[in-house]
């Protein structure tokens, strides 16, 4: 009997994983009965996160203006396919074991579908806002709303690949909840194919020619594409270290970044040689020279790897070529190869794209230089200030984490407190330079964590031995992604409050979500915290209203400094409030990697 056991175990846990990564289906009887004895987990319609999402897609639909009607019922529709699909995918082990996604998160896949669309849609509010009152031309309204919609046709096409996944694994089972699967299939293929003509009616209505309407359709399902593409990409090379709505949220933003490149140097490339009109790809809009510099330098680190790899690749080949005893090269050359590509890449290959793209009079990097020491002091006496801060703080966490039985929970959250620390003050006086310092030190982190994952002598084990020392369960030995989420949750509300910003609280999304309400209700929590949100869930209703308390007692300082200083505050204090209750009910709620939708969430209501 015990034999018989082990047998079954081992047959459904290859069910399991029946469906690999390239597509490929399980065959034969044995698969096919142990896929049908696979155990299905049932999961409530009503949980808190779905209930929080719920809210915070109201307040931003019934915030639009008669405008962007269109927009809203695309968003509706949008959460109410993710919210089937969620559904479906959590009852159901097939999708989730199939990407071997993060252990001990929900699937996040309504979450991570809503979130992007309505940090756009919640920017398109403030825009019209702008237009109103003649502070913003229609040529940045025009550039956000196809941001939208790219961002949403991403999700809608994730949306449709997982369906159509969950319907060909479900076409192999039967069982008892068989009719009420197919009935919640049918309804979000229906909702995610609705709207994705709402989507499509709405960029004709906005189109002034038939080619332009056909290039922006064509621009939209190449997002769509891309974004399947790059999902499949990344839960299957990243396992483990990703829930599928993490993963989408990641998805969705690296396509609308890499559009956006694609579409400025297309753009720039039909400028020189075709003087036509492409103002649906080009987004219409001036671009700075500091989001040019960033935006060329994280995209291109990001594509180094491929690179660098295809260039390890001929190195090998060609010393097999001299000595057939070589199979690869050594540490050593690996190494030289590395540091040699990594510094042709950085210096030459990104900074001619920037200067193709922007009419840089110089080099950028001697650009970034003449804008640090066009104010000396100032600038100069803040990076000092960082260094040292982060000096002193790295060495004394390291070593209390080495030597202390403080909790790691705790010692991550003084990392939040120190970014309070940093950003907080640059942010009021220095906004324009803290936009340049963010994409530096993310350059840094990128190329850090390349460094890490190869292994790159001689500073590769040593660094992987010194992050792990600030990991939790939301990292992999493959990945380590909270101080990228910690650095992106604080640096994404600054730079997409650029240009026209009527709500002075906006940029502080990440900041006071992250450094001062997820830090309160997590030390609160953990040292009072008694009464629990959930029977399963660690966060309790003490740590929540401390979180709560702490950021509204931060913004009732910070809004008399802001007056002081010339900015304009136009927002009420009951938006306010409903803005930071939200947050903190989803940071009590959600099982997603809090540090990337808390500050995104947080910024589109404060937008409102």
């Amino acid at each position: 009997k015990k034999k018989k056991q082990i047998t079954a175990s081992r047959g459904n846990n290859r069910a399991l994983r029946g469906i690999n990564c390239t597509g490929d289906h399980m065959t034969g009887e044995s698969s096919s009965t142990a896929m049908e004895t696979a155990t299905i987990t049932k999961t409530p319609f009503v949980t808190g996160e779905r209930v929080v999402v719920a809210v915070v897609v109201s307040r931003v639909l019934f915030s639009l203006p008669l405008s962007l009607i269109s927009h809203g019922f695309s968003l509706f529709l949008l959460s109410l396919s993710a919210f089937l699909v969620e559904i479906r995918a959590e009852s159901s082990p097939f999708l989730l074991s199939r990407f071997n996604s993060r252990r001990g998160a929900s699937s996040g896949i309504l979450l991570g579908a809503v979130t992007l669309p309505a940090v756009m849609i919640s920017k398109l509010v403030q825009l019209t806002r702008a237009i109103s009152v003649h502070e913003a031309e229609q040529d940045e309204l025009a550039h956000v709303t196809m941001q939208y919609w790219a961002a949403s046709a991403s999700c809608c096409a994730i949306l449709i690949y997982l369906s159509v996944i969950m319907s060909q694994a479900k076409k192999k089972t039967e069982s008892s909840s068989s009719s009420s699967s197919v009935w919640l299939t049918s309804v979000s293929l229906t909702g995610t194919v609705l709207y994705g003509a709402a989507c499509f009616v709405s960029l004709s209505m906005i189109s002034h020619t038939g080619l332009n309407t056909s290039l922006k359709m064509l621009w939209m399902l190449f997002h769509g594409v891309a974004a399947v593409k790059l999902i499949r990409h990344l839960l299957c090379t990243f396992t483990s270290c990703a829930s599928i709505g993490e993963a989408l949220l990641v998805t969705s933003g690296l396509v609308l970044y890499f559009g956006d490149f694609l579409a400025c140097t297309i753009a720039k490339i039909f400028e020189k040689l075709i003087p036509v009109d492409l103002v649906s790809i080009s987004y219409g809009i001036k671009r700075t020279e500091t989001g040019i510099i960033v935006q060329g330098l994280l995209l291109g680190l990001l594509l180094f790897p491929f690179v660098f790899r295809f260039i390890l690749h001929m190195y090998e080949r060609s010393m097999r070529k001299r000595d057939v005893r070589q199979r690869n090269c050594s540490d050593a050359a690996k190494s030289v190869v590395f540091f040699v590509s990594l510094v042709f890449f950085a210096v030459v290959a990104v900074p001619s794209w920037m200067q193709f793209v922007h009419d840089f009079h110089l080099h950028p990097f001697l650009w970034v230089l003449t804008f640090v020491f066009s104010e000396p002091l100032k600038r100069l006496s803040l990076c000092f200030y960082w260094i040292l801060l982060i000096a002193v703080s790295v060495l004394r966490f390291y070593n209390i984490s080495r030597s202390s039985k403080v909790e790691r929970i705790l010692l991550r959250k003084y990392y939040h407190l120190m970014a309070v620390l940093m950003f907080l003050p640059a942010l009021v006086l220095q906004p324009k330079f803290l936009d340049l310092a963010f994409g530096a030190a993310l350059a840094v982190f990128v190329a850090l964590e390349i460094i890490r994952i190869w292994r790159i002598h001689p500073l590769g084990e040593p660094l992987h031995q010194f992050m792990n020392a600030f990991t939790d369960h939301r990292d992999s030995e493959l990945l380590i992604v909270s101080h990228f989420s910690l650095l992106l949750g604080c640096a994404l509300p600054i730079w997409m409050s650029s240009g026209f910003n009527d709500r002075a609280l906006s940029p502080f999304a990440g900041i006071l979500s992250l450094g001062i309400g997820d830090t309160m209700a997590s030390m609160v929590g953990h040292k009072y915290g008694v009464l629990r949100w959930s029977k399963t869930g660690k966060k309790t209703v003490e740590g929540t209203a401390a979180g709560i308390t702490s950021v509204m007692a931060v913004c009732f300082v910070l809004v008399p400094v802001l007056a002081s200083m010339g900015y304009i505050l136009s927002q009420g204090w009951w938006s306010l409030l409903v803005a930071v209750t939200a947050t903190g009910m989803l940071e009590a709620y959600t099982a997603q990697l809090d540090n990337a939708f808390i500050p995104l969430v947080f910024y589109s209501l404060l937008c409102l």
